[in-house]
């Protein structure tokens, strides 16, 4: 890892190993901010590794921490303050599917009516640990340095941009925990919203439609299946990473502050509400 050199916003990329996240990390580095790269923990070290590898400009670093550990969190937040010198953005994108322990497909499907009581409050627990407890308390390690530390010249006061889902309004009857950590991050993003307002510091939230990651896959899985999920939009078409990553550079851009507090429906028309 790299420490910090001076040159543009120190961003923080929670799930960054791959998809959305991996996406988001290269537009700020583009973007010239210098980036953390963070994953899980050993098996996604890897693929973090090479996603900082393939950053460009210098200052970047990489940094494992397991969000549903509160501690660990709390460490994740005072390494990459240490390594970036201060954390200007924050970037909760880190989610998961949880499959039943009893085992339950790849995808995590867990249906009121075909789960048992164990799994059915095991998948809940992880997924809120995970989606929703861990943006939160990872938002109130960060957004306190931001409040507490002045930033220097010239650089924007914070941002904190949350990637959601359409799920959280669409409804999720197979991941019903997927969808309702989805919705709690919302609402907890505009929570801070209005607290944090205060000091400039602005949180937004994305809510994507399906994207071509492998957190997408069962939707992509073979031709049907492909097909309709494709259809729901009309476009034709699912989000790429890139045009995610996109997005979640628009809100955190230093003239975005008066966006604070909304969430950005980004489904190609999927889902209007």
């Amino acid at each position: 890892m790299t420490g910090a050199s001076g040159r543009g916003r120190g961003v923080l990329v929670t799930g960054s190993s791959r998809g959305v996240g991996a996406a988001v990390a290269r537009a700020f580095a583009r973007a010239g901010d210098r980036v953390v790269v963070h994953h899980s923990g050993d098996r996604s070290a890897d693929r973090a590794e090479a996603v900082l590898a393939s950053l460009d400009g210098e200052g970047h670093g990489r940094l494992a921490a397991d969000l549903a550990d509160p501690e660990a969190v709390r460490r994740l937040a005072d390494d990459a303050a240490d390594l970036l010198g201060r954390v200007d953005v924050l970037v909760n994108n880190a989610a998961l599917i949880v499959p039943p322990g009893g085992g339950g497909s790849r995808r995590g499907d867990h249906p009121l009516d075909a789960t048992g009581w164990e799994d059915w409050v095991a998948v809940w627990r992880a997924t809120l640990a995970t989606n929703l407890e861990g943006p939160a308390h990872l938002t109130w390690c960060v957004a306190r340095r931001m409040v507490e530390v002045p930033p220097a010249d010239g650089v924007p006061v914070g941002r904190v941009v949350n990637v959601g889902s359409r799920g959280a309004y669409r409804g999720e009857p197979d991941i019903p925990a997927y969808g309702a950590s989805k919705a709690g991050l919302h609402a907890f993003g505009q929570s801070m919203a209005v607290h944090l307002g205060r000091h400039g510091i602005a949180v937004t939230s994305i809510a994507p439609g399906f994207i071509a990651t492998d957190m997408a896959g069962y939707a992509l899985a073979d031709e049907d299946a492909a097909a309709a999920t494709r259809a729901q939009s009309p476009f034709g078409r699912v989000a790429t990473p890139e045009e995610v990553a996109e997005a979640v550079l628009a809100l955190a851009a230093p003239g975005a502050e008066w966006a604070s507090g909304a969430v950005l429906d980004f489904n190609g028309a999927s889902h209007l509400r």
